[in-house]
């Protein structure tokens, strides 16, 4: 099946896993809310996520990235979403984030869960759910589990984003070390790296590689040349910054493994850092394995539920927020 997607792509996905900074922490478990006062809570935001997917092919991408983009930072606990506050920028104002979208689908659910059930559901939950279900709507299933049971936490800085993202310029060997410094292993590098099957990215990401790879007014010898002729007819050198380009040639709104088939077959990896996945053996391996469509679905699904699980924040830590862009 093919999933009808579009996602923007400002940097490289970096995971933060939980228990390697900060501590263990506990794990939510499936159905947390059943033996709530809110006990059709997934229910009810699968079906506001879904009747929202009917009327915007591009929702799944979007609340994907923000998933994404709020785990890596203070672990899965919704800080994405909370508004600046003063002078001191929340993390929606760090560059990487600027293009974020979807944040007011997010309050809508919000709104609703909480007109039903007030003080039980939090945003970071909402967050998790709602990525899952937009991702799966056109498949009509769960693409993978998502346990519940999360708090939201009461801080957000712009200053914990920069340097915890690696760039799209970054090689392997940076690429294995951050990873692994937040317990991820090389399977949910390349598993994770599959997200570059759907959407775009803006041409300052990858320009480098097309006029200046190494200061000399050069190219990048790694990228397929025919490939890159055509990247610079749509990114000419100065381009214009509001230009997009498809990071999955002609496959950019299906998810499917076709990612990793342009990347080890044609040399179509946009950016830097897909190329650098085929400068490394066992991450060779895992690209073959993974341009299957069932084997990158499952592997997929593995690697956002560990994503899912970053240093959360349950029990007596963090709140549930009455409003995911305040804190209460």
């Amino acid at each position: 099946m093919r999933t009808q997607l579009v996602l923007t792509c400002l940097a490289f996905l970096c995971l933060v896993l939980g228990g390697v900074a900060g501590g263990a922490a506990k794990v939510p478990r499936n159905n947390f809310y059943k033996s709530t006062r809110c006990p059709n809570a997934e229910q009810l935001i699968r079906d506001i996520t879904w009747s929202k997917a009917k009327n915007d092919a591009t929702l799944g991408a979007k609340l994907l990235r923000v998933h994404y983009h709020d785990c890596f930072v203070r672990g899965c606990d919704a800080s994405i979403l909370l508004d600046k506050v003063g002078t001191v920028d929340s993390e929606k104002e760090a560059r990487p984030n600027l293009s974020l979208g979807g944040f007011d689908v997010i309050d809508d659910i919000k709104r609703q869960v909480e007109a039903k059930c007030p003080g039980i559901v939090s945003c970071a939950d909402i967050l998790a759910l709602s990525a899952r279900d937009a991702v799966s709507f056109p498949f009509k299933t769960s693409m993978w589990e998502v346990e519940t049971g999360r708090k939201d936490g009461n801080a957000s800085l712009a200053s914990d984003v920069n340097g915890n993202l690696p760039s799209p310029f970054s090689d392997f060997a940076t690429l294995k070390q951050i990873f692994a410094n937040k317990g991820l292993d090389v399977n949910d590098l390349v598993a994770l790296s599959g997200a570059h099957t759907i959407g775009v990215s803006h041409c300052g990401e990858f320009s480098r590689r097309l006029f200046n790879f190494t200061g000399k007014g050069d190219m990048d010898p790694t990228l397929n040349a025919t490939y890159a002729e055509s990247l610079k007819k749509l990114c000419p050198n100065p381009a214009n910054p509001n230009t997009t380009v498809e990071m999955d040639p002609l496959s950019s709104t299906s998810f499917d493994s076709n990612y990793f088939n342009i990347l080890i077959n044609q040399n179509k990896g946009l950016f830097q850092s897909d190329a650098a996945l085929l400068n490394d053996t066992k991450s060779v391996i895992v690209i073959k394995k993974l341009q299957k469509n069932k084997t990158f679905f499952v592997e997929f699904a593995k690697s956002m539920q560990k994503m899912g699980a970053i240093q959360l924040l349950t029990g007596n830590a963090g709140e549930i927020r009455k409003n995911c862009r305040v804190k209460n």
